[in-house]
């Protein structure tokens, strides 16, 4: 993998997006494709990996990890490890994960009214 360099131009142009606009910000920390649908998953209850996995069928065990261990270092779900044998782990939204639901329900609903649309025009 190849290192970033932190005073390139793009870096710092970056850096100066994600503090001055709101939106970057937040697609920094819930963007790409996988992200907003584990929250959306872990808004009702904490779930397991293996919870997770059979919700999101599509998703590849290491984009889980990944996407998992991303959004617990932004400080948007909690992982409860209990110490037992076979180990027991939760996921679970943090308060500010929770604050999200909003917007992942915005989206939701934005996509239940115009997917049909969308659909139609495809059709014709």
């Amino acid at each position: 993998m190849t290192a970033i360099k932190e005073s390139s131009t793009i870096q710092q142009n970056k850096k100066t997006a994600l503090e001055l606009c709101p939106v970057t910000f937040t697609m920094e920390k819930i963007g790409g494709y996988w992200k907003p649908i584990i929250i959306y998953h872990l808004s009702t209850e904490s779930k397991r990996y293996s919870e997770l996995k059979k919700a999101i069928p599509a998703i590849t065990e290491k984009v889980l990890i990944q996407h998992l261990k991303q959004l617990e270092a932004d400080g948007l779900l909690i992982r409860e490890a209990k110490p037992v044998v076979p180990p027991f782990v939760t996921y679970q939204l943090s308060e500010s994960g929770k604050k999200l639901l909003p917007v992942i329900h915005a989206m939701a609903t934005w996509a239940f009214e115009h997917q049909e649309k969308h659909i139609d025009m495809e059709g014709k």
